[in-house]
């Protein structure tokens, strides 16, 4: 597994090749650790013909990165009691009163509408990227003539830069000063974040990067827009170090704890609420090659944050932006406190890919340990209980320990029948340490135990009760047989090959559709690589097991079933694992 600083001169290493692949004049970046800046870089020139290589402290435009800034502020002013985020935005924007509704039968936009964008108004990159400047004045024009919907309020994402610059004129409203002044003076200024600024000229001389695009082989210089009225969806400029100090603000938001709040201007748990998904997107299977796990893009837009989530990585948050002259993008990670940042001086340079691409390589390769999800102290002594029964079934015990629905749910002396029957069937149970305790919430648990002749798995749910009782629940794997260990390894064996080359020795039951499972193993071969078998997860070890399979790339399952009388195979199913997001604690 390469190191930390292995790691950091591959990122550093393929923001270099960025910059030279789609002729970038400079890009800076960051790498968060602990949510604290761990490394710099940078690469090209912050301005042509100059020899001024982008660093922590150049100023780059953030473009739509400023989004999380309005959403922050705008609930701060929820926290204070002075609006509600169900309130129609009409309340605060005068101009939006007139609005015609898109439908005679939607209601009136709303803040929470506009700061998740689904207030039904159109995507308008990039349009939008060219109001940034657009005076006070023309904007009022511009929302008394009313806007063009593209749907209902409240029922679908659709990106929209003009919400966003709606909810600058909510702040202006609620605090009674310009948006760019409040956002300076709650959270720019309390965090200490000296180098991010509304105005170019509020910069010192000689650290903001200018802003180009490409015009065949010429760069050429791209304009400034001044603040505008559209300042809240793209207007900030600022640096690697200070948007460190911002992600890090979102990463110290986790885990919810009783401690003090500390100094971010911001509670922690609307910081965390701008981290979930408010408004979900449609997922995504992007197109991949046939042998490999396809990957999967869903979440949704929290409060001026996208959240991702990765079936292999989990909860990652992130933002970019575009603009003319510039590109950018933070991204973490909050179960390991890992981020990156990315700045580029060419109109959208495509800095996302590369960083987040940067992000999921920290994570998967374990360069900060992952805070997950723990049994509660109370589940933990559950498990005791729940083994202790399995060992020696104690009415009192279960009297003492159990929810009340257990024995509705199943009577008594049945599962009392069915604990002793597992303890015959597999002999003394102890933990299995060689196979992961799993939890999706501290009030759940799941195990493994090991017997003589095969496993338990066993699952606890705690109730919501103030003294929390349990219910649980035993299934049994038996070890599986000489007979079906053979006739699985054996299929394994003719993955590859046609299925021409059955098994010899092993006989197909009669409706067993080869040509389908010839199939699945060919395709299985071509997917995974090698397959062999690994622990059982199911099935008696009788008449049917299924196996978890080790392989060379992926996660796969064997289901073999074979006929007690004849030992023909009845049944064979290949599958691709089920991905789910690894259980992170927040």
């Amino acid at each position: 597994m390469p190191t930390f600083d292995d790691a950091l001169r591959s990122i550093d290493d393929r923001f270099v090749r960025l910059r030279e692949a789609k002729r970038i004049p400079g890009i800076g970046w960051g790498v968060l650790r602990d949510g604290e800046l761990a490394h710099t870089g940078g690469t090209g020139t912050a301005r042509d013909g100059e020899v001024r290589t982008p660093d922590a402290d150049t100023v780059f435009r953030i473009a739509s990165m400023t989004k999380s800034f309005t959403a922050a502020t705008i609930l701060l002013l929820r926290d204070e009691g002075r609006l509600r985020l169900d309130d129609p935005a009409a309340a605060y924007v005068p101009e939006l009163a007139t609005w015609t509704p898109s439908t005679a039968d939607s209601g009136p936009v709303t803040v929470r509408q506009l700061l998740t964008m689904s207030s039904g108004l159109p995507t308008d990159d990039p349009w939008g990227d060219r109001q940034q400047g657009l005076p006070l004045d023309d904007f009022a024009a511009l929302l008394a003539a009313g806007p063009t919907f593209a749907w209902a309020p409240g029922t679908v994402f659709e990106y929209s830069n003009l919400g966003y610059g709606i909810l600058g004129r909510v702040i202006t409203s609620v605090a009674g000063a310009e948006y760019g002044d409040v956002v300076r003076d709650r959270l720019l200024e309390p965090l200490g974040l000296a180098s991010t600024a509304m105005h170019a000229e509020d910069i010192l001389d000689g650290r903001l990067a200018h802003g180009y695009v490409r015009r065949g082989d010429a760069l050429v210089r791209e304009g400034t827009d001044p603040y505008g009225a559209l300042a809240s969806m793209g207007g900030i400029f600022s640096t690697v170090r200070d948007l460190a100090l911002w992600v890090g603000g979102f990463l110290d938001a986790f885990p919810a704890r009783s401690e003090p709040e500390g100094p971010h201007p911001l509670r922690r748990a609307s910081r965390r609420e701008m981290q979930q998904v408010q408004r979900s997107f449609g997922a995504e299977v992007r197109a991949a090659a046939p042998d490999v796990d396809p990957k999967v893009d869903a979440g949704g837009y929290g409060f001026g944050l996208v959240v991702l989530d990765d079936p292999d990585l989990g909860t990652v948050v992130t933002h970019s932006g575009g603009y003319p002259g510039f590109g950018s993008c933070m991204a973490w990670h909050p179960a390991t406190g890992l981020g990156v940042v990315a700045l580029g001086n060419l109109r959208y340079a495509p800095v996302t890919t590369p960083a987040l691409e940067a992000l999921g390589g920290l994570v998967r390769e374990g360069h900060a340990p992952r805070r997950t999800v723990r049994p509660a102290p109370i589940v933990e002594r559950f498990r005791a209980v729940v083994e202790g029964l399995l060992a020696s079934w104690d009415d009192t015990v279960a009297d003492a320990t159990f929810a009340m629905n257990m024995d509705l749910d199943e009577p008594r002396e049945l599962r009392r029948a069915a604990a002793e029957a597992i303890a015959r069937e597999l002999g003394p149970l102890r933990r299995d340490a060689e196979r992961p305790v799993v939890s999706a919430s501290p009030a759940q648990c799941g195990w493994w135990l090991r017997g003589e002749r095969g496993w338990a798995f066993v699952e606890i749910l705690a109730t919501p009760e103030p003294s929390p009782r349990m219910g649980f629940r035993v299934t049994p794997v038996g070890d599986p047989s000489p007979a079906l260990v053979s006739a699985a390894e054996g299929l394994l064996a003719t993955a590859a090959t046609p299925m021409s080359a059955w098994p010899p020795g092993l006989t197909a039951g009669p409706d067993l559709d080869l040509v389908v499972l010839g199939r699945a193993l060919a395709a299985g071969s071509a997917r995974f690589g090698a397959m062999r078998l690994a622990s059982p997860v199911a099935g008696d070890g009788r008449a049917t097991s299924t196996w978890e399979l080790a392989t060379d790339r992926g996660r796969a399952t064997l289901k073999v079933s074979l006929d007690p009388a004849t030992g023909a195979v009845t049944e064979a199913e290949l599958l691709a694992a089920r991905r789910v997001p690894p259980n992170d604690a927040w």
